[in-house]
């Protein structure tokens, strides 16, 4: 049954007029009060898509959010570019605008959300790289076409694209075992993302199926940046740490940090250390020795997800899908 906004007045003991000035963003309120019935409104599970134009497809808007925690996320970067790039010529090639619009963490999420509502999306396309499941959690309140794009999270039933990141970190750990003999170590990323987690799955399980305990791999935890994963781990190597024969690192930016600390110190890449990192960045061609790494679809990543939630807009009967997309492994001189 739809909640109206008389039942909201009655709740907050507020008059139609002051509720129905908050739902259609008008003056006449005080912010405090307007923030009180959103919120409200969105607890009671409101339907703000009524708002949206039903002459919205085509030429209807698709929101592509950048939920932002702390940085890890930087949409200056070649993958985002690539990303963006699909998302935008997926939604143009079916008549749809799309529009960048980043939420902050530390931010009021629910006032956030209800901005975009006021903006009459017809879908969002969320970039949930950062999030966690409690975060995502603030999003259940939307009530038009929603897809999660580079995270997932298997107790909540929404429409997913997401790279098959176990299947990435197994090739490159099997990989570095078939060419080395030796027993991979892990350049692991401090900051914590589920993408890593399943990296970690990917990792383990190749250590074990090849026959070794994974409680002997060597695992550095490192920034989650060239210049950090670079200082962390001279100063691992000066404190007297003895390197692994190989490495699989959690991406490319740990990768290449820690290769420049490596050949600091006098290791030979590969001869003495073997390096493998994962998103396959340009950044990857441009050191010595160039990185193996494995490869991510950026761009198919991002017109999938505009497929969908297009495909979500036009069939509102559709079911929620987990769309998992392979990577490749990028052979070169690290290894």
């Amino acid at each position: 049954m739809l909640v109206t906004a008389r039942e909201i007045a009655k709740t907050l003991g507020l008059s139609e007029s002051a509720v129905s000035f908050a739902l259609n963003n008008t003056g006449g309120i005080s912010r405090q009060t307007r923030q009180k019935i959103l919120e409200t409104a969105l607890e009671m599970g409101y339907d703000f898509s009524r708002k949206v134009s039903p002459n919205a497809a085509p030429g209807g808007k698709i929101c592509f959010v950048v939920y932002k925690r702390s940085g890890a996320v930087v949409t200056n970067t070649p993958f985002f570019a690539e990303l963006l790039r699909g998302v935008k010529v997926g939604s143009k090639r079916e008549h749809y605008n799309c529009e960048i619009h980043s939420f902050y963490e530390d931010e009021n999420i629910q006032e956030q959300i209800y901005e975009l509502y006021n903006l009459q999306f017809s879908g969002i396309i969320l970039l949930a790289t950062e999030m966690t499941e409690e975060s995502l959690k603030n999003f259940a309140s939307i009530k038009i076409p929603l897809v999660i794009l580079d995270a997932y999270f298997e107790k909540l039933p929404y429409n997913y694209v997401v790279i098959n990141n176990v299947q990435g970190a197994f090739t490159a750990t099997d990989y570095l075992f078939k060419k080395r003999r030796k027993q991979p170590g892990y350049l692991r990323s401090m900051y914590p993302i589920s993408n890593f987690d399943y990296r970690a799955d990917g990792f383990y399980k190749a250590i074990r199926e090849n026959g070794m305990s994974a409680s002997k791999s060597i695992v550095h935890h490192l920034t989650l940046s060239q210049e950090g994963a670079y200082e962390d781990m001279k100063n691992l190597l000066k404190s007297g740490e003895e390197p692994a024969d190989c490495y699989f690192a959690d991406n490319d930016l740990i990768a290449i940090g820690a290769l420049q600390a490596f050949s600091e110190a006098g290791y030979s890449i590969p001869k003495d250390v073997a390096i493998i990192g994962f998103d396959d960045l340009p950044a990857c061609m441009k050191i010595s020795p160039r990185l193996s790494t494995i490869e991510v679809p950026k761009y198919f990543m991002g017109e999938t997800a505009a497929k969908r939630v297009i495909q979500m807009i036009e069939d509102i009967t559709a079911l929620p899908l987990k769309i998992e997309i392979s990577t490749k492994l990028i052979k070169r001189r690290s290894v």
